[in-house]
């Protein structure tokens, strides 16, 4: 069963100005009272659309210094570090009781057109062949390529694919939500894809033998996509180490076009248990 609705998602995109430098945004609501990193994701691309004209997000590299709360208002600073005609810059920042929880550096472009050249996306069959599973946090359609279970402690290989796409609605042209929804998307499943090749451990035994938190993320965007349309979203893990995982993957349409790629770096330290 879903934590969050598909409505709570699209609203969180609302970013409102309130002076010159400053932004607001709904909170996805949920019980549990942190603020999911995927959401501010989600969010830094709508600031950075709504404080470049004409122009969309090619990149943006996040850092989660500590968690924030729903519990407490949600401000963000942004600054406009460069504006051009093709290209321009954003840094947002936000702090909740005088600390940071929140840094997002963004590189905004012009849609141009050349060279258009990409590896070949992942032999992951077509999406009516993925096992189809409800996600807790994802109000979308979701089809797991080869019925990975995440939970599931047995050591395989760390790689992780699904199929997405958001099915009840055919959402606006506008590119920024696509690619708001698609990142939101991205936060989810780097730290279980990591988890999988260590026997014995899942991610179902977070917050019980270990402590895990994203603490950095990466994305860009190659080419303009749909994601009330499939996309395949591919994770692989090749290291954890230091009480640190790290995982990259990729976002293919339906096509085969590349349309963006990620990396994520997250702790996961366990945590020690009374003897």
């Amino acid at each position: 069963m879903a934590l969050v609705d598909l409505d709570s998602v699209l609203g969180c995109l609302a970013v409102e100005q309130t002076s010159n430098t400053t932004w607001t945004a709904p909170n996805i609501e949920m019980d549990y009272r942190r603020i999911f990193g995927g959401q501010l994701l989600a969010q830094a691309i709508a600031l950075g659309a709504a404080t470049s004209d004409g122009k969309t997000v090619k990149s943006l590299s996040v850092l989660f210094p500590r968690e924030g709360s729903l519990d407490e208002p949600l401000v963000f600073d942004v600054e406009a570090t460069q504006s051009g005609r093709a290209f321009a810059a954003r840094r947002i920042h936000a702090a909740q009781n005088g600390k940071t929880f929140f840094v997002a550096q963004l590189s905004m472009h012009t849609e141009e057109h050349g060279i258009d050249l990409h590896d070949p996306p992942p032999d992951s069959g077509a999406p009516e062949a993925a096992t189809a599973e409800g996600s807790t946090m994802i109000p979308w359609a979701t089809r797991i390529v080869g019925g990975v279970d995440l939970q599931d402690r047995d050591a395989g290989p760390a790689d992780y694919s699904f199929w997405t796409k958001v099915d009840d609605r055919s959402l606006p042209d506008d590119p920024t939500t696509h690619q708001a929804l698609a990142s939101y998307a991205t936060d989810l499943n780097m730290i279980g894809t990591a988890l999988r090749r260590v026997d014995g451990l899942s991610v179902a035994d977070a917050h019980n033998s270990l402590h895990t938190a994203v603490t950095s993320h990466q994305m860009w965007f190659h080419r303009p996509f749909r994601i009330d349309e499939w996309c395949l979203i591919t994770h692989h893990s090749p290291s954890i180490a230091g009480n640190r995982g790290f995982g990259h993957g990729e976002i293919f349409d339906a096509g085969g076009a590349l349309v963006a790629s990620f990396a994520q770096e997250s702790m996961i330290r366990p945590i020690p248990q009374e003897t």
